[in-house]
């Protein structure tokens, strides 16, 4: 029997447990990466954990999303993770060299190489045939000092693909008609691993689009053969030494397959709220819109703002559309500067923003009240633009610019028949343009760096065992498919208090109930009910880490989403899920809850008492027993130092 391609890179990297199906395996991490969103408690927690010098093969600290310098906040966290990364040996990324995913893609990802990084778009480099997974910072850390990843080992999702794309339809098109048939929950413990013939037609940065929103679907990793396609985008970054052929065998075994002719393929568009919302183009077409983004770790690449440049040089934007981009790095930066394609977009009205994550987290361009705005980002979920007024929309590049110009949701074939306009057709260089000057590269020895820790870097809060009981309010109950945004929103007022857990934990729940910080304090604690799929999204670990500052013990619901799920062990809340999904609707917010922690056992029935109903409840816990005594312990951070 043949292996899959997914597992012929994870099973020699499994160091515990069996590499089957379903079976919780910890696995040696070569590689991790950062950005200074969820950098700076990442790098609080690897200092905690007490070793002199990372023990990857290569570890990477991007500064991309916090841009804004408004005041100290920002800049002081950038310069603590220069002499964190100097120190333990890292390589530094600082602002403006580019967004993590697609500089990673550039000059670090390594075919057959798994890597771990504190953002869910991690798995973008899949694009170059790594293993790439997307953690909370603690993971991250912990795999900094030497320590296994613990994961579920994933089901497998054959995604088959013939057939070659169509003028003006582009990769975004293709993981959006994935996220079409299966969901924002259809991935959830699984990789997606795309083959056939269909994935040659397929350039590079195409790849690492489908790849990094296979994050969208729940989904552990998506991964792409490493071929003749990345030897060249490999030779052409320099770094052809790099490459090894790796190809699932024929007979590899799949737990789902899914067939995708890329010649049916059609401009689509995910309306709000979320990344599934999936419709085709043509169906809403004529939709008036306020504002386009180009850009993203989705779709910041050199093909995409040249396809952009492309469609632009035909006609400027409307001139009631705000549109901006934030080109993929300095490279893709450098390279649209030289063709010229960066003057086409100018002289469409286009803004230059930074080369950052920014708009995409809520970072500045935020949208009018009410408005619609079209992105070539990965996520639309409620309040993630900077408002909850603001209507996101998520479409291709050639869409984005399509409708930029019309002034209205455009399906770009349209308008290249209106207008008489040849297809893009993009042309690899041979060599990009290579300039690793602005990365900071640790010393040999980097013991006598000292680090400079500004006045928002508050310590880390202590974290007390769990106890004989859990109990308290139900706090909050909530719905299906909240996301980590719901939950610790981001943006330019939230985003420079990731350092300082007191006063990050203030905004928990913003978008949802503002009152839910105070509450919390007030009654000591307690629990938060929720539906299906709770903790979708962000990696963001202070979702998990700010509703333990607030005093949240536990959380029931009907299921979670992987990493927050990992988030909430990590930091000590007990997650628990309803054996009986309909037992939801008899819990309500306000009920008080009891139960006794010595009844919890994994793979065992226990029951929550609603002391308010005078009902028991029935539960389950969806973690094992190792996980449950991080939990008793109060945490990852405690559970690992008194191993140590």
């Amino acid at each position: 029997m043949g292996l899959t391609l997914t597992e012929k890179i994870l099973n020699p990297h499994v160091v515990e447990g069996r590499p089957e199906r379903g079976e919780r395996v910890g696995i040696r991490i070569d590689q991790t990466l950062t950005q200074d969103a969820t950098g700076t408690m990442t790098y609080l927690q690897f200092e905690a954990i007490g070793v002199e010098r990372v023990r990857t093969e290569l570890s990477v600290s991007y500064v991309d999303h916090n841009m804004i310098q408004e005041d100290f906040k920002n800049p002081d966290d950038h310069r603590y993770l220069m002499d964190v990364a100097k120190k333990y040996g890292i390589v530094f990324s600082p602002p403006g060299n580019g967004i993590c995913h697609q500089l990673h893609v550039e000059r670090f990802a390594v075919p057959g190489r798994t890597l771990l990084g504190s953002d869910s778009h991690t798995p973008t480099s899949g694009g170059v045939g790594m293993l790439a997974i997307g953690a909370g910072g603690m993971d991250v850390a912990l795999a900094m000092a030497g320590e296994p990843f613990y994961v579920n080992y994933p089901r497998i999702v054959k995604v088959h693909l013939t057939g070659r794309l169509g003028p003006f339809v582009s990769a975004k098109d293709v993981i959006l008609e994935v996220l079409r048939r299966i969901g924002v929950k259809g991935g959830v413990g699984k990789v997606l691993e795309y083959c056939g013939p269909g994935v040659e037609t397929l350039s590079v940065p195409e790849r690492a689009t489908m790849a990094n929103m296979g994050a969208e679907t729940g989904a552990t990793s998506s991964i792409f053969p490493s071929d003749q396609v990345t030897r060249r985008w490999l030779a052409a970054q320099g770094r052809e030494e790099a490459f090894v052929p790796l190809e699932a065998d024929p007979d590899g075994v799949y737990d789902q397959e899914i067939e995708i002719d890329l010649s049916r393929v059609e401009p689509l568009v995910a309306l709000p709220h979320q990344p599934d919302n999936v419709v085709p183009v043509r169906e809403v077409a004529g939709m008036e819109i306020q504002q386009v983004m180009f850009g993203s770790c989705t779709n910041s690449s050199l093909r995409d703002l040249e396809s952009v440049a492309h469609i632009l040089g035909d006609g400027p934007a409307h001139p009631e559309v705000d549109a901006g981009v934030s080109p993929g790095s300095r490279q893709v930066l450098h390279h649209i500067a030289a063709s010229g394609a960066l003057e086409r977009i100018l002289s469409a009205g286009v803004r230059i923003l930074e080369v950052s994550c920014g708009a995409c987290i809520g970072m500045g361009f935020a949208p009018p009240t009410e408005g619609v705005s079209l992105r070539t980002i990965n996520r639309n979920f409620l309040g993630r633009c900077g408002h909850k007024t603001g209507k996101v929309c998520l479409v291709s590049p050639e869409t984005a610019a399509a409708s930029a110009v019309e002034g209205r949701l455009t399906d770009p074939r349209d308008f290249a028949q209106r207008r008489g306009l040849k297809p893009f057709v993009f042309v690899q260089p041979e060599r990009f343009h290579v300039d690793d000057r602005r990365f900071v590269f640790p010393p040999e020895d980097g013991s006598s760096i000292q680090i400079r820790r500004g006045p928002n870097i508050a310590p880390l809060p202590a974290m007390e065992p769990l106890g004989e009981m859990v109990c308290g309010l139900v706090l909050l109950k909530v719905g299906d498919d909240i996301t980590t945004d719901h939950i610790m929103p981001a943006g330019a007022k939230v985003l420079p208090l990731r350092s300082n857990v007191p006063a990050i934990s203030k905004h928990v729940f913003q978008v949802v109930d503002g009152t839910f910080p105070e509450r919390a304090l007030a009654s000591g604690g307690g629990f938060v009910v929720g539906g299906a799929n709770y903790g979708q999204g962000s990696s963001r670990e202070h979702a998990a880490l700010a509703p333990r500052y607030l005093g949240v013990k536990a959380v029931l619901v009907k299921s979670f989403a992987r990493i927050h799920l990992a988030n909430l062990v990590n930091f000590g809340i007990l997650p628990l899920v309803f054996q009986d999904p309909a037992d939801y609707d008899r819990i309500d917010q306000g009920d008080r809850l009891e139960l006794a922690t010595d009844e919890v056992r994994a793979g065992s029935v226990f029951r929550v008492t609603d002391v308010t109903k005078g009902i028991q409840v029935p539960c389950t816990t969806p973690v094992g027993e190792e996980d449950l005594n991080v939990i008793m312990a109060g945490g990852r951070l405690n559970y690992v130092k008194a191993r140590r």
